[in-house]
């Protein structure tokens, strides 16, 4: 016997058999319906004819049929032909006539039908075979089945429905108690890391720690440190929440589960609570492993804060499974859970407590070096030319959030797209920041010239007390070009504190409450542009003196509630106490309004010239202010950080003159928001 080279014997080999596919149900209904149309199209075809009581009679005396089957119940019979007869019968439609060609026959009566057979028998002594039946049509079967078959296809859909089963996953109605996590294994194709992430340092070493504490807990078990049993990623919306995620989903070199909040609500009670049961079955099966639950609000809101009003019990259900799975007597070692909100004030205090989210890792809005990493990352897929600076675009987007940043890049694409540019230039990036602050510019929208006047002079007000006001935010730039919803709009640099003082509050107040004073000093009357700074003073007020104490009559006290229970439907405070915080409100307000008069008054001059320029040029700077009224007196701490870093400060306020359609509009940190 030969053997071949490695020493193997040449026995046989058995065929590779590749994986078996899987049973489904849906075979056998494929095979029926294969069968049934198989039967309709491939049975043999013939001719049925329907002729009428008299012809069929003949064609009995003819002795042209051979068989008879009565129908009892219909009042009709089928006669089958004799093959010699077809061309009697069907004449021209003989040639596709069939092997076994028949007619239908409406007939009087059975008993018509007796009588006549009889005679035709008893004259013609003919051998008809007759058959009588009085069973059902199929058709009057399909009609009978067709309400109990449509009920129970509408009860299938809706079970589907309700559990998702029309989404993917098997088990239909059974499976709705099942998680819907989606899980990423060992070795998943995920491509997001870290590196992807730009900027949120602190937030990424908190996230970094627990990654490594999956890959090498000894590190931390032998001095006795225990792995964080949950995290809590707390921040703004459009800060990269979901995306440190979606990083430790590629860096860990663990299972990870991943699902929102609102997969456990259903409209089945007792189905939220079962799919964190079964969630934590399975990453007790896999662990280690990490659970991430973005949106934890949805199920995580306090529970019973607002009795009054009722309250979710499928949700608050949910909830506490939540919490005793994290934290009860079963042992979850090795499983970390993440989660992400932006309402982290309104979740239940039981949920944030030390054992459950053991640390809250704050995400927020990028610093200048943090925005001038992630454009860095979003300027990789745009073509740019030398004149995009990254550097540039971060000191011009202060308080804008990573999501906003993404926003403005693909925003310069389209512009220069649409103005034919095969590569984006620095003039496309700044026309989308003002794009996204302002809106969209109407250089078309038809004002008349009294109207570009009042507009120029309400803006030239704000200009002029905002540059002989200490405390007051310093101008950036104006313009009166219409956007969006705004008339005209003026970009200031705010001085970054830690702390306000009052006089510091009313030198702002006194600021917005120059486009109003400048009306009235100026033009003689005041007009509806000053909605916006209304608003926003009296905010301010109102703040001062319920909150901030910072009132004569009512000092050192404040109705604020910090905790978040509110004081349900009823005031801190009495009507007396309230007539007395209205009171001082307007006369705080009336106090800085007439200051705004009296500095226009004095400096009358200087504003005409800053309107006028404004009427002219559309768009003005903060070096044409220096050229009317000189150098500032004051220079703020925004100004000095400018001067020796050339860095611009981390918010930018708008204030926004507004015409009579459109209530007024604050754009602060670099996002226009309606008030």
């Amino acid at each position: 016997m030969d053997n071949n080279n490695n020493g193997e014997s040449n026995k046989p080999k058995m065929p590779v058999r590749g994986p078996k596919m899987p049973f489904n149900l849906y075979w056998i209904y494929l095979l029926v319906f294969g069968a049934i149309v198989g039967m309709y199209f491939f049975s043999e075809n013939s001719v049925t004819k329907e002729v009428p009581w008299s012809d069929f009679q003949g064609y009995v005396k003819d002795n042209s049929i051979r068989k008879i089957v009565v129908d009892n119940k219909a009042n009709a019979l089928k006669a089958f032909v004799r093959k010699d007869s077809v061309d009697h019968v069907f004449k021209k439609e003989a040639e596709r006539a069939g092997n076994d060609p028949s007619i239908i026959v409406r007939i009087p009566s059975a008993d018509k039908f007796s009588d006549f057979y009889d005679k035709i028998r008893t004259e013609y002594n003919y051998d008809i075979d007759v058959s009588y039946e009085t069973g059902t049509n199929f058709v009057d079967i399909l009609i009978g089945f067709l309400p109990i078959i449509l009920i129970f296809a509408l009860f299938i859909y809706m079970m589907r429905r309700m559990s998702g089963g029309g989404s993917g996953g098997g088990g239909g109605v059974f499976s709705v108690g099942k998680s819907k996590a989606q899980l990423y294994d060992k070795g998943a194709d995920l491509r997001v890391t870290f590196k992807d992430v730009a900027g949120l340092s602190e937030a990424k070493e908190e996230i970094e720690e627990i990654v490594e504490f999956l890959k090498n807990p000894s590190r931390y078990t032998e001095i006795g440190g225990k792995i964080p049993k949950g995290a809590l990623l707390v921040g703004p919306p459009g800060t990269g929440k979901t995306l440190l995620a979606k990083a430790v989903a590629g860096e860990a070199n663990v299972p990870f589960f991943s699902m929102s909040g609102s997969d456990f609500v259903e409209m089945f009670v007792g189905v939220g609570a079962s799919r964190v049961r079964d969630l934590f079955k399975q990453a007790k099966e896999k662990s280690p492993c990490i659970i991430f639950i973005d949106e934890i609000d949805a199920i995580g809101r306090a529970r019973g804060r607002n009795p009054n009003m009722g309250s979710n019990d499928e949700r608050e259900n949910t909830l506490n499974q939540l919490l005793t799975e994290m934290d009860g007597f079963g042992t979850n070692s090795g499983i970390i859970i993440l989660a992400a909100t932006n309402r982290a004030d309104i979740l239940d205090k039981a949920l944030l407590r030390a054992g459950r989210f053991d640390r809250q890792i704050m995400v927020d809005l990028p610093d200048l070096s943090d925005r001038k990493e992630i454009f860095k990352v979003h300027l990789r897929p745009v073509k740019i030319d030398d004149s995009v600076d990254a550097d540039f675009l971060a000191r011009q987007t202060p308080g804008f959030s990573g999501a906003d940043i993404a926003n403005v890049c693909n925003e310069a694409a389209l512009i220069a797209a649409r103005k034919g540019k095969k590569v984006v230039q620095k003039d496309d990036f700044t026309n989308a920041v003002d794009r996204i602050i302002g809106g969209l510019e109407k250089k078309n929208k038809v004002t008349t010239v009294e109207e570009r006047k009042t507009i120029a002079i309400h803006e030239a007000g704000h200009a002029t007390l905002s540059w002989f006001l200490r405390y007051a935010n310093p101008l950036v730039k104006v313009t009166i070009v219409p956007r969006g919803k705004a008339l005209g709009a003026a970009w200031y640099l705010p001085e970054e504190r830690q702390i306000t003082t009052k006089e510091q509050m009313l030198d702002e107040m006194c600021a917005l409450l120059g486009g109003r004073a400048a009306e009235e000093v100026f033009v003689g009357h005041i007009s509806s542009g000053a909605a916006n700074d209304l608003e926003r003073v009296t905010k301010q007020a109102y703040a001062m003196i319920s909150y901030l104490g910072m009132s004569e009559k009512l000092s050192n006290i404040s109705y604020y509630d910090s905790t978040g229970d509110s004081y349900g439907f009823t005031k801190p405070y009495s009507e007396q106490t309230a007539l007395l915080i209205d009171n001082e409100v307007q006369a705080m307000i009336n106090e800085q309004y007439e200051r705004a008069k009296a500095l226009l008054r004095e400096h009358t001059e200087g504003h005409n010239q800053l309107a006028d320029l404004l009427v002219k040029e559309e768009v003005i700077y903060a070096d044409d202010l220096k050229k009317i009224f000189g150098e500032r007196q004051w220079i703020s701490r925004s100004e000095e950080l400018i001067k020796e870093t050339e860095e611009l400060p981390e918010k930018i306020e708008i204030d926004i003159n507004k015409g009579d359609d459109a209530p007024g509009i604050l754009a602060e940190g670099g996002q226009s928001e309606e008030e």
